[in-house]
């Protein structure tokens, strides 16, 4: 299973029982948390997310709705005896930031936590099933999207054409990659008579605090599911420019140009109690729009 769960949709100001950003993307038997704003660990607990799942955090910037709840979720991953290694992605000072919070209570983790600062775009995790890659998105201090990116071999083994081919196993992946198989005999057996057509690999954008600037969309052409926030309505485009924020019509002109199956827009204003003009202002520019709602998982298909 591939999909995202919302954690946190709303800005820095936490209203209306919406939380600051955080989410969930769930990608087969690994957890990635992406941005860590206050309350996260609360929300895990809510929506019953195996914590000791997480693998990886990515941290988009150094605003605080997006990273003060990191340093208690850190310190609860060793109260609960974990030992598996966690990977940190986040700018190079949030490093100082948790080693003087840590040194200063003396406190010591039960499992290594392996800090990856971020720098260059590209690719920043190339697993054998899935890929991360970063860019640069354009706020009022450096920040940074993701992308997260699977990985499958073009053809699928049908196990019913495979019987009695006496095939060996460990030729299998190089049947998944479209190779013919040479029997000892000399007889050719043919990838399609053995295989059939995978299904595309799916990938999911992360566009967090970010003004309106298409040259990010170079980043995310054709993904499956693209988040982009949308902190202000459309009347509001001045105030979102000031802030280095971007509109519903801004979040849904990036998915014109980038072209996601769909989009979801989060990160919205506490200024706004209920959203659903936030929906209505997208779908007329971007119809395959969805509101990034606390508690949903958004399955990438």
């Amino acid at each position: 299973m591939f999909g995202v769960t919302i954690l946190g949709n709303n800005s820095a100001l936490p209203a209306y029982d919406r939380h600051p950003t955080a989410q969930i993307v769930t990608l087969n038997d690994q957890l990635f948390l992406i941005d860590c704003g206050e309350g996260t660990q609360m929300q895990l607990s809510r929506y019953k997310i195996r914590r000791s799942k997480i693998s990886h955090i990515f941290i988009s910037h150094l605003h605080g709705d997006h990273y003060f709840g990191l340093p208690g979720l850190l310190t609860s991953f060793s109260l609960m005896n974990r030992e598996q290694d966690l990977h940190l992605h986040a700018p190079e000072p949030l490093k100082r930031i948790l080693e003087l919070q840590f040194s200063t209570a003396d406190t010591r983790f039960s499992y290594k936590l392996l800090f990856h600062a971020l720098g260059d775009e590209g690719v920043i995790v190339d697993d054998e099933k899935f890929t991360v890659e970063t860019f640069k998105v354009f706020h009022r201090i450096d920040c940074w999207g993701f992308v997260i990116r699977e990985k499958k071999k073009p053809r699928k083994i049908d196990m019913e054409k495979l019987a009695g081919k006496d095939i060996p196993a460990i030729f299998y992946e190089r049947l998944k990659a479209g190779e013919d198989y040479i029997t000892k005999s000399g007889e050719r057996i043919a990838n399609e008579s053995v295989t059939i057509a995978n299904t595309a690999a799916k990938s999911y954008g992360f566009c967090g605090d970010t003004i309106y600037n298409e040259t990010i969309c170079k980043h995310l052409n054709d993904i499956t599911l693209l988040y982009h926030e949308a902190t202000f309505l459309k009347d509001q485009e001045e105030r979102a420019a000031s802030r280095f924020h971007s509109t519903t019509i801004q979040a849904a002109k990036i998915a014109q140009t980038a072209k996601p199956k769909r989009l979801l827009i989060g990160h919205f204003s506490s200024k706004y109690e209920i959203l659903d003009a936030f929906l209505e202002e997208t779908v007329a520019v971007f119809p395959q729009t969805q509101l990034a709602l606390e508690g949903v998982t958004y399955i990438i298909k």
